[in-house]
């Protein structure tokens, strides 16, 4: 059984909580999954008025894993919009949300939330 991890907040009045739905095997392996992404293909983290954007090389294998992590967090993290253009020789991840959900994307991908996780491997 799934039981969601709540984050403080929600997206704006009447709107869903801030929280993952996965479970705590879920979010682990979505975490390595999302660390070495970041070690072998991160090149820029941009925080924006509206969430996050990152910047990967569009080398080998990179998309697909890219695009199969947004299809997981689409699902788990719904208060969140997940997407992946890409641009040149780049592929950028643009995370938006609203309300709270802007200050926990901004948290996100980051050298301290990573530090503070006792794994700064390939963070930005």
């Amino acid at each position: 059984m799934s039981v969601p991890l709540s984050i403080s907040g929600t997206t704006g009045p009447g709107e869903e909580p801030i929280a993952c739905t996965l479970d705590a095997a879920g979010v682990a392996t979505q975490g390595e999954r999302w660390v070495q992404i970041l070690a072998d293909a991160a090149v820029e983290r941009v925080e924006t008025e509206d969430g996050l954007w990152l910047h990967f090389r569009a080398k080998s294998g990179v998309e697909q894993e890219l695009r199969e992590l947004v299809a997981v967090e689409t699902e788990c993290c719904s208060w969140a919009s997940w997407t992946v253009d890409a641009e040149a020789d780049q592929l950028v991840l643009r995370i938006r949300s609203r309300g709270d959900g802007v200050a926990v994307l901004h948290t996100m991908f980051s050298r301290a939330s990573a530090a503070s996780a006792g794994d700064c491997r390939g963070c930005l």
